[in-house]
């Protein structure tokens, strides 16, 4: 069976995201990604005592951002 090369990108991009890893990937400091998953504004699920932040949580709070954006002007 061949792995398309569409398959391998998605297959190389992480379902979820340590804290560290929101950081770089969204560009805000740690404590604001604490901040943003203890309001609501960025979802998360718990590994054990680990959190996990799922890409598509991602996908949606940098949506909510631009929505935020459109609004305001």
């Amino acid at each position: 069976m061949s792995v398309s090369a569409a398959e391998r990108i998605e297959l190389a991009q992480p379902l979820l995201y340590r804290v560290a890893d929101a950081v770089r990937v969204l560009g805000q400091s740690r404590s604001v990604i604490y901040d943003l998953m203890r309001t609501g504004r960025l979802r998360f699920v718990k590994e054990g005592r680990t959190r996990l932040i799922p890409a598509s949580a991602v996908t949606e709070y940098v949506a909510l951002l631009e929505r935020e954006a459109g609004e305001t002007r």
